[in-house]
């Protein structure tokens, strides 16, 4: 029996408007030539040149005067350089100085793709039937940088969906580091991300098993005073990089879930935030959580890490490491299996692996599960989210790749108890990119990043061509069914 895939007529789109207010500095030497020429105005000057734009930019941004403010505080260094006190100035002139040290960078000017489902924390003022989600996408903008964004959504009776509209701002987090750091997760991380073993070894024997940031940065700077080679004082930044890899993200609690982006802020990400997927864990003491996987990107290393949520305003992540914690790919289950943590993995860019852990950052004895088996996954397979428990095993939806790198989407059912076994595997594609799909960025690639059920059917978000965002929904009974055959 065929399968009956149902498409959304529902599309998202990168819309180039969303854009947020970003540091810009471009060397010292310029910074101290901009400050000076600014000094050199007099007040009426200031307040000529800072007054239309303040004008002008309050309409793209929320509190527009402390983003300005801001910037002028992290040149302030180069503000006592030229010979000028940043406390004597005037609000007037830091929002000056702070705009030639800004720009706006368009989030989604790219592409906005391979979204994540979950159910929303608030289900309230609901009719019957209906469900409130939240859907993570992936944005790029300007240089392919990457970040995480997010849409609210209800799905109606009839597995309709309605995405509300976009808000007017878009706003980055506060960071704030944690108090303390695990050392021996830090130089496990350290080690895996080429860090210079002689610094390494420093912390080890200065530190204590657990250290603030303070003390970290005191000691790279410590180092840094004592060599000129710059490839040795670039491995000293990535230290701190990698410290950034623990944070504390924070929005204001008066933005709307569109308003908020988890940007890039270190320079292990610099290059890119890929492929949250987002999954609501049930703990043991049936208290919920919500997880995100995702890969940080700097053009040259991979870092898998692990975002955690319960109201989407605060979120904390953190490193995920381990033989384990390779290449892309990594989805969590929704739960433990029997006392353990559980997650899938394409270690090797190729086959689906499963790997259990007592610690939800340390990832080791990764176990093959799935290869490529059909004529439209033999390049690799791989997930498209974390497992969705049913009452007839773990429903997988994955990724293959086939001849002309064409993406097609699929789904395999695994064990509850076991899901080291396979109990089936779908033989043809569930969805496959049709000429309405199939142009974009990347050509060919149909793409998900975690599905959920809702009345009786599975409902998939999923990224067209690595340029926007579509819907399809397919019966849950049918598609167990066809699953539970597959292997007979």
């Amino acid at each position: 029996m065929r399968l009956t895939v149902d498409r959304n007529p529902v599309r998202v789109f990168p819309d180039p408007r969303r854009v947020i207010a970003r540091y810009y500095f471009n060397g010292e030497e310029r910074a101290i030539f901009i400050i000076k020429h600014i000094q050199a105005m007099d007040d009426s000057q200031i307040h000529s040149l800072i007054s239309p734009l303040l004008q002008d930019f309050s309409k793209r941004h929320r509190n527009i005067t402390e983003k300005l403010e801001k910037n002028c505080d992290k040149v302030r260094h180069f503000i006592g350089v030229a010979g000028y006190n940043y406390d004597e100035l005037s609000n007037f002139r830091k929002y000056l100085i702070g705009a030639y040290f800004t720009h706006e960078y368009s989030i989604e000017s790219a592409a906005f793709f391979n979204p994540s489902i979950v159910p929303d924390p608030d289900q309230t003022n609901l009719e019957s039937g209906q469900l409130r989600v939240i859907i993570s996408f992936r944005a790029v903008g300007e240089g392919h940088i990457s970040s995480v964004v997010f849409r609210r959504g209800i799905l109606g009776k009839n597995n309709d969906i309605a995405i509300q509209p976009a808000g007017n701002y878009v706003d980055e987090a506060e960071t704030i580091h944690e108090a303390v750091y695990p050392k021996k997760l830090f130089l496990r991380k350290g080690a895996e991300a080429d860090i210079n073993a002689d610094f390494l070894n420093k912390v080890d024997e200065v530190l204590p098993d657990r250290f603030n940031y303070q003390s970290l940065k005191d000691l790279v700077a410590e180092h840094q005073k004592k060599t000129d080679d710059e490839k040795l004082v670039q491995e000293y930044r990535l230290v701190l990089s990698l410290l950034d890899s623990y944070r504390r993200i924070c929005f204001s609690h008066d933005t709307d879930i569109s308003d908020r982006v988890i940007f890039p802020i270190s320079d292990f990400e610099r290059k890119g935030i890929e492929d949250a997927r987002f999954v609501l864990f049930t703990k043991e003491n049936g208290t919920k959580v919500y997880y995100a996987t995702y890969t940080a990107y700097d053009g040259i290393h991979i870092m898998p890490k692990l975002l955690q949520t319960t109201d989407f305003y605060e979120f904390k992540t953190s490193p995920l490491i381990g033989d384990g914690a390779k290449n892309k790919n990594l989805a969590l289950f929704p739960r433990k299996i029997n006392g353990k943590f559980a997650m899938l993995s394409r270690i090797d860019g190729w086959n689906n692996y499963l790997m259990y852990s007592d610690n939800l950052n340390v990832w080791e004895d990764p176990i093959k599960i799935q290869e490529p088996e059909c004529s439209w996954e033999l390049v690799q397979i791989g997930n498209c989210g974390s497992p969705i428990e049913t009452e007839e095993g773990w429903l997988i939806i994955t990724h293959a790749v086939g001849p002309m790198r064409r993406y097609c989407i699929g789904a395999s059912l695994l064990d509850l108890e076991n899901p080291e076994i396979e109990i089936g595997r779908l033989q043809e594609p569930l969805i496959i990119p049709n000429s309405d799909e199939r142009e974009g960025y990347v050509p060919n690639v149909v793409y998900s990043c975690g599905s959920i059920i809702h009345n009786g059917a599975l409902i998939i978000p999923y990224g067209l061509s690595d340029h926007s965002s579509g819907f399809a929904s397919v019966c849950l009974d049918e598609l167990l069914s066809t699953l539970k055959k597959s292997k007979a």
